[in-house]
């Protein structure tokens, strides 16, 4: 008799999505997961920029929090409508206001980030490649809550899987599937972190401008890629034409813009501390 036997069904957990309830108000928990995450990576960042020859001061890290808040959530919203689920939103375009119902692309979240770094970057005068390293290792935090989320809204389940730690998820038939989610939160949140935190703080990797950057973009595009073998395609759009999912495809540009991104840094004289 086996000394541990996994649970088949996802509602045998005992989970649920709403994390606080205050009489009409609900704190959701992938709600709290961004908040959560924010204050985390800010918390970091402010330790990271002690470290001589950082590319920002306390000060800039405070007001970048804000600008990236504003370009995660706008470019996660708006990549979601236009990629995943344009027909709905062209229908009822109000509800692209509607954030407390779901539907985020991390892709276009990155972008949005991206452009509100870069444009408060060049208008206070700072190293933009670096700020984006900086950024970039605090990142992980907020894709390993954000995907605990997801499994405990169960959504954005795996394909059917007859492995032991398969589950039943609602809404997704009667057969156990693989917990995608946690897979995608131990590759893109854990072993990012420890990737490029390792980087950061033993190496000199961070004196290089763009590596650390490089190698998010490249080791995520390169996690979401193989996940996406075993995550069930969104309902709405299936495997596409060309036989890989939405996530796929949006991933491979990354990898292969992390490759060639590394390459060309490697060439670059690092910084002096």
């Amino acid at each position: 008799m086996p000394f541990w036997k996994p649970p088949r069904d996802w509602a045998s957990l005992g989970l649920d999505p709403v994390a606080l309830s205050l009489g009409p108000f609900d704190l959701r928990w992938y709600s709290l997961a961004y908040i959560v995450g924010i204050l985390a990576g800010w918390w970091l960042l402010l330790r990271m920029v002690r470290l001589p020859g950082a590319p920002m001061t306390k000060r800039h890290v405070d007001d970048l929090v804000t600008w990236a808040t504003i370009g995660v959530i706008a470019g996660g919203r708006l990549a979601y409508v236009l990629f995943y689920d344009p027909g709905t939103y062209l229908a009822e375009p109000l509800r692209i206001l509607f954030l407390w119902e779901g539907g985020m692309a991390f892709h276009g979240g990155l972008v949005g980030v991206i452009l509100a770094i870069v444009f408060y970057g060049r208008a206070h005068g700072l190293a933009v490649w670096r700020v984006l390293d900086y950024v970039a290792v605090v990142t992980p935090i907020g894709l390993f809550l954000g995907r605990l989320a997801n499994f405990v809204n169960g959504e954005l389940w795996g394909r059917p899987t007859d492995g032991s730690w398969g589950l039943v998820f609602p809404g997704a038939g009667p057969y156990p599937r693989h917990p995608s989610q946690l897979y995608e939160a131990a590759l893109e949140g854990v072993v990012l972190f420890l990737v490029l935190n390792a980087l950061f703080w033993l190496t000199q990797a961070r004196l290089r401008p763009g590596l650390l950057g490089g190698l998010f973009v490249g080791l995520y595009g390169l996690f979401r890629f193989a996940v996406e073998f075993v995550r069930e395609p969104d309902v709405q759009l299936g495997t596409l034409p060309w036989g890989l999912t939405m996530g796929q495809t949006l991933s491979l540009p990354m990898i292969l813009f992390g490759l060639w991104h590394v390459a060309e840094v490697r060439r670059r004289v690092p910084v002096r501390p």
